[in-house]
């Protein structure tokens, strides 16, 4: 389906296209080998740094294109149609989840080290907040950082960290403040800093080509010029990005069901039951429209919320629904997709079964559904 909306503009067009065009090439076709490895190769992401697709948010005095969300939202879609949601989180936490810590509280000796290489694909990036104990409550983090010297010594246990366990530089979130329950700071960890250490890759139900790990701090240190903004400020810093970790998440997913809405009318028009193709079934037929028109009313609202945003207009209400009720449309939509495909539907080799896993994780990761309906209602109603 060609990507189209009323924020659609020549040059987010050709984002789309483009992009949408690389991963049909260059990801789909060898996504299978990299599931089964648990990683995306470091030539792919390099390639994609070259073509400029790691530098759409990067300010234009930096190198980049200056684009805002609604270039994150796009680009987002079409890494969706890849098929391989693994795939698409590894970038995504890279650009959209990490670098924006980078680019917003970075001092100009910190962005001139780290970003030419993150925009290259060279080093790639995580975003090390959540633990065991803490993960959309994040002022619960128990990770710590003491002043020691002219630096910091980190201790603690980070979980779930995409990126963690190939990637080159980690932004971790430490209590500063013992005395503050927001008394949060962000610090750049390198890989192979002593005691920081990968604790365990992560065998997960979906996402399979993105490495995760479990993360342990053990008296790691870092100097002061490690440190990431303003100290004490990190959990402020660390909302200051949840919309647009939570616009990607769910842009990604709509690319992704509206693929997979595709594969399965392909599916339904050819397979014959009953001397007539499954589409010519009313029931199957009007089930995907039903979806169909879902899927449309969530991508029209991510883009106006993604819209507002760029307009400088606090849109935590209707990011944080759209993320809520995207992730619940886009898991209803896989899950009539493999319905539809009936018993190939649940084998490993069809395209639909991996996306259906892959789905799974979007009503828990970037904010649960919960925690969102809260921010909407906190935001509603007089409660």
């Amino acid at each position: 389906m060609t990507h189209r909306n009323v924020y659609t503009t020549d040059e987010l067009q050709a984002i789309y296209d483009q992009t949408v065009d690389f991963v049909a090439r260059e990801v789909t076709p060898h996504g299978d080998a990299w599931e089964d490895e648990g990683r995306v190769p470091r030539e792919i992401l390099r390639r994609m740094g070259a073509l400029g697709m790691f530098s759409l948010r990067v300010p234009v005095e930096h190198g980049g294109l200056g684009l805002g969300p609604l270039a994150s939202a796009t680009f987002a879609e079409a890494l969706g149609t890849s098929t391989y949601a693994g795939f698409d989180v590894t970038v995504l936490v890279h650009t959209d989840m990490a670098a924006p810590h980078l680019l917003n509280s970075g001092t100009p000796e910190q962005l001139e080290r780290h970003l030419p290489s993150v925009m290259s694909g060279e080093t790639i990036l995580s975003i090390a907040v959540t633990e065991p104990d803490a993960g959309s409550d994040v002022a619960g983090i128990r990770t710590t950082a003491v002043r020691d010297g002219d630096g910091w010594r980190l201790n603690g246990r980070k979980m779930f960290i995409t990126n963690a366990v190939y990637g080159d530089l980690s932004i971790v979130a430490a209590r500063t403040d013992p005395e503050q329950r927001y008394g949060i700071s962000m610090f750049l960890v390198p890989a192979g800093t002593e005691g920081f250490e990968v604790a365990k890759k992560l065998d997960k139900h979906g996402w399979r080509c993105s490495d995760t790990a479990e993360l342990v701090l053990d008296e790691v240190w870092v100097p002061d010029e490690n440190l990431l903004g303003t100290l004490h400020r990190g959990f402020y810093e660390t909302m200051r990005n949840f919309q647009n970790e939570r616009m990607v998440l769910v842009a990604m997913g709509v690319g992704a069901a509206q693929t997979a809405i595709d594969i399965t009318l392909a599916y339904t028009q050819q397979r014959t039951a009953f001397g007539k193709t499954l589409f010519d079934l009313g029931a199957i037929r009007q089930r995907l429209a039903m979806r169909q028109a879902e899927l449309d009313a969530v991508r029209a609202s991510l883009y106006h919320a993604a819209w507002l945003g760029e307009q400088g207009i606090d849109n935590v209400k209707e990011m944080s629904g759209v993320k809520a009720f995207g992730a619940e449309v886009i898991n209803r939509v896989m899950y009539d997709c493999v319905q539809f495909h009936g018993g190939m539907g649940y084998m490993r080799e069809s395209t639909i079964e991996r996306m259906y896993r892959d789905a799974r994780i979007l009503p828990i990761g970037g904010g649960a559904t919960e925690v969102l309906l809260e921010e909407v209602a906190k935001r509603s109603y007089v409660v």
